[in-house]
């Protein structure tokens, strides 16, 4: 009997295990929420066609709206340096003084020469009227008059030959005095006082910049220009402005390393004619006031390009689109009888957080956002309504990465 009792009291531990389960599962049974084996619930959106900005968000440089290399046209030495580096200069302030001693010196000899030509231009004037009475009366011959004639021509050319050789020599001594030719700033300087420099040598005195305003130099791919013209052309899109295409800068100023919108908007000035056969793209450049000089040449920068406007276009939000292994874009579509079925869309370009859909959606159709792991072709489902999944595109957010 002693060996048989822990037997007897398994068998009753294992019964009341069972009793309690049993009734475990009863209770949950009466808890359990109406439906709870019904279909899965998914978020989806409901496309509706919006007015959306086309824009394109570019990677750019600054560059100078002007550039001067300040260089001598006569040699010398350096007097003086009348600009201080790095400060702002207008155009026509004098930069650099060289020793005019010697031009001065040619341009007194030219002046002399001048003179010289003058009375003898003079004097071959009267002997030429003289003889004209005297061939008259055949006092001289025709002969004697010719030469006298040609020896007045011979005077004025030499005067004139003067005269351009003492405006020469007047040039020279003015450019002693070497003169800014654009406002900007200006940088350091390679020459100092006691320097010698040389006409039109190789190295620049002094490098002056004009930065504002200032471009701005992007490239885009040929492909994307390309497309975008079509569509243009389809009426698919429409300039933004008439005549003018608007351009947003961005500037990574931050400590964080966000980007700050530059104050003020630029303007698109031109797209070359030519693509890089390196990288296939095609350079822009945009131009844009900068009367703090906050901008400086060199900056990388990014620049949102306005380049249209798509009426009536078709959007679907990023996280509702997937990849087929083909690379085509799919999305589950929600019928009527709320059972999904995949379809292949044909994507253009993302736009912030949607993707332009040109075909394969139509309005009022409705998308799964999000739970796409619950779906099966075919299968029903309970459709919730997404939180602001297709909300209007806030301006900063509708560009084109």
């Amino acid at each position: 009997m002693s060996k048989s009792k822990p037997f007897m009291t398994l068998a009753a531990a294992a019964c009341l295990i069972a009793v309690l389960a049993g009734c475990n599962q009863q209770k949950q049974a009466a808890g359990q929420p109406q439906g709870a084996g019904g279909p899965p619930e998914v978020s989806v959106a409901t496309i509706e066609p919006q007015r959306l900005p086309v824009t394109t968000e570019l990677p750019g440089r600054t560059a100078p709206y002007r550039v001067a290399e300040i260089r001598p046209q006569v040699s010398g030495i350096v007097l003086k340096r009348l600009f201080r580096e790095g400060s702002e200069v207008k155009a026509g302030d004098q930069l650099y003084q060289i020793d005019p001693a010697t031009y001065e010196a040619s341009l007194a000899s030219a002046q002399a020469d001048v003179q010289k030509a003058e009375a003898n231009l003079q004097a071959a004037r009267n002997k030429a009227s003289r003889y004209g009475d005297l061939v008259k009366n055949s006092v001289v011959s025709k002969q004697d008059f010719d030469d006298v004639q040609a020896s007045l021509k011979q005077n004025e050319a030499q005067l004139a030959s003067a005269k351009a050789a003492y405006n020469l020599a007047s040039i020279n001594l003015n450019y002693t005095k070497v003169f800014a030719p654009i406002s900007g700033r200006i940088g350091k300087s390679a020459v100092t006082e006691g320097a010698l420099v040389t006409s039109n040598q190789a190295t620049a005195l002094a490098t002056i910049q004009q930065f504002d305003p200032i471009y701005v130099d992007v490239t885009q791919t040929a492909s994307q220009l390309m497309k975008l013209r079509e569509d243009m052309e389809s009426g698919r899109i429409r300039p933004a402005e008439p005549g003018k295409i608007p351009v947003t800068l961005f500037l990574n100023s931050n400590a964080s390393g966000d980007d700050t919108a530059y104050p003020a908007k630029g303007e698109l000035q031109f797209a070359d004619v030519t693509v890089d056969s390196g990288t296939s793209s095609v350079q822009l450049r945009a131009v844009f006031p900068n009367p703090n000089k906050q901008l400086l040449p060199g900056l990388f920068v990014r620049a949102r390009v306005e380049q249209g406007v798509a009426e009536n276009a078709i959007t679907v939000p990023q996280a509702a689109v997937a990849r087929s292994p083909d690379g085509s874009a799919r999305v589950w579509v929600v019928g009527a009888d709320n059972k999904a079925t995949p379809r292949t869309i044909k994507t253009e370009r993302p736009v912030g957080n949607v993707w332009l859909v040109s075909d394969g959606l139509a309005p009022g159709e409705r998308v799964v956002v999000e739970g796409l792991q619950k779906v099966k072709p075919g299968a029903e489902v309970k459709p919730v309504p997404a939180q602001n999944a297709l909300a209007a595109l806030p301006e900063k957010a509708a560009s084109a990465r």
